[in-house]
């Protein structure tokens, strides 16, 4: 069956098929995003390892050398001095490591590097002022988070003046957020994360398959909607963690990318919505904490939504959120991977019926993916290797990564802006049926998510996230 979809000619997110062979490994976007990524982690934790041996100086040193901008009132450039202390030397920090690394694997892959030097430097500034708005203090106390205004600068420019063609060259929204990606695996510490048990689990993991699926045929077989790829790629945002699922999902089943922006404007969307409204609906309807946290972490899409919210209730209930929300990032992997397969065995199976070969699958799997396991791995077992160990591994998360992963994430977001055109997305808001496969997979996921979320926190296991208020 031929499958039809709005604007074909649209571009495609870019999977590794393109190259063949060796070339995989240093000419495509999701091996350069391990090996990104990859390098950072080894040279932060070094540092930090030597710096905690000599009492603590790496750490701070680190501290200075990578940063963003802080919080702020009335004057902006309040934002560039925390607790006393100039950033502005960690945020040149920053900038420059992001334009040698990224620099680097744009010449490598065939583009200039001075005319992706010159527009990334115009994507920094644009990220550094998304940053500073969002760190502006009533705007902080609503939870208007950076992700929001890196989207809203940077669809002001592309669709007033347009995206001139020096700034689309750096606007490289898979490149930067598959990076953050396997600096985000290095943040899923599997020791700490199932000290939650089987309730945080069953949360997580049996909830969100279920509506990913279902949610998927509701697309397909209710709403017969055009595009099975923006039907998978909002399904996976909405029901996994959002930004992040949707990358990964769009990189599996080749979406275009204008479905993949339309996907993240939703979800952004509703996720400032629903940041606000759950903790008002959570307190009138008298949830415990515990059990608001779990329903907060197992619907909310973005992770850092999901911790405003969950602050919002108290600390037990952010730790039980944020907790449930990474257990659920860790799907991120097995989702890809069981889109490409899907994808290659039923939606571009060929007419005669011809089985795939596994090497097609592998092709389409999205390789930043095994760069997330194996920080993940890798961290969890430094975690629990030794207490010095440990403590080098919470200081390179606080120090360095979760700084850079902002970074990462921020462009990425400014580049969605600056690709995305509103009349390039009116043909698959057509009807509607985008906002109302979402709106009916996020009432499915809010039902079930709650009611598994009772039965393991309230019935079942009533003391398990003991473990995480202590």
């Amino acid at each position: 069956m031929a499958i039809e979809t709005p604007d074909s000619g649209d571009q495609t997110v870019q999977t590794s098929a393109a190259k063949t062979g060796w070339q995989q490994l240093y000419r495509t976007e999701d091996w350069w995003a391990v090996w990104i990524g990859g390098a950072l982690l080894a040279i932060c934790t070094i540092f930090v390892w030597q710096g905690v041996a000599a009492g603590e100086k790496g750490s701070s040193l680190l501290t200075a050398w990578l940063g963003k901008p802080g919080s702020w009132t009335s004057n902006p450039l309040d934002a560039f001095t925390v607790k006393g202390t100039s950033v502005l030397p960690g945020v040149c920090g920053a900038f420059l490591v992001c334009l040698v690394a990224f620099g680097l694997g744009a010449s490598v892959m065939g583009k200039r590097l001075g005319s992706f030097a010159a527009g990334f430097c115009v994507v920094f500034l644009l990220g550094m002022l998304a940053l500073v708005l969002a760190g502006q203090s009533v705007i902080k106390y609503y939870n208007l988070e950076y992700a929001l205004w890196a989207l809203l600068v940077g669809l002001l420019i592309s669709n007033t003046i347009g995206t001139p063609s020096w700034l689309r060259s750096a606007a490289c929204t898979e490149f930067y957020i598959k990076t953050g990606l396997v600096l985000l695996g290095a943040e899923i510490i599997f020791g700490r994360l199932l000290a939650l048990g089987l309730p945080g689990v069953f949360v997580a993991w049996v909830v969100t398959p279920i509506v990913l699926v279902g949610t998927f045929w509701f697309g397909q077989r209710i709403l017969r909607m055009a595009s099975p790829t923006l039907n998978i790629v909002i399904s996976a945002d909405m029901s996994v963690c959002g930004v992040s699922a949707a990358i990964a999902t769009a990189a599996a089943c080749k979406a275009k990318r204008s479905e993949l922006s339309l996907a993240i404007g939703l979800s952004l969307t509703f996720t400032v919505i629903m940041m606000v409204v759950m903790p008002m609906a959570i307190r009138a309807l008298g949830m415990s904490n515990v059990l608001g946290g779990a329903w907060l972490g197992g619907t909310i899409d973005s992770t850092g939504a999901v911790a405003a919210a969950g602050a919002m209730l108290g600390e037990d209930a952010l730790a039980v959120a944020a907790t449930v929300k990474m257990i659920q990032n860790i799907l991120i992997g097995a989702v890809a991977f069981g889109v490409a397969v899907y994808w290659v065995t039923r939606v571009e199976r060929t007419a005669g019926g011809a089985r795939p070969s596994v090497l097609e699958v592998w092709r389409r799997f999205p390789k930043f993916i095994l760069g997330f396991v194996a920080a993940s791995v890798v961290f969890s077992w430094l975690a629990a290797s030794s207490a010095d160990a440990e403590r080098v591994v919470d200081a390179v998360l606080e120090h360095s990564t979760t700084t850079l992963r902002s970074w990462f994430f921020c462009l990425a977001f400014v580049s969605i802006g600056l690709e995305t055109n509103f009349r390039e997305l009116a043909a698959y808001m057509k009807g509607g049926k985008p906002l109302v496969l979402y709106v009916v997979g996020q009432t499915l996921n809010l039902c079930l998510t709650l009611l598994m979320a009772w039965l393991m926190f309230e019935k079942v296991f009533p003391h398990a996230a003991d473990v995480l208020q202590k």
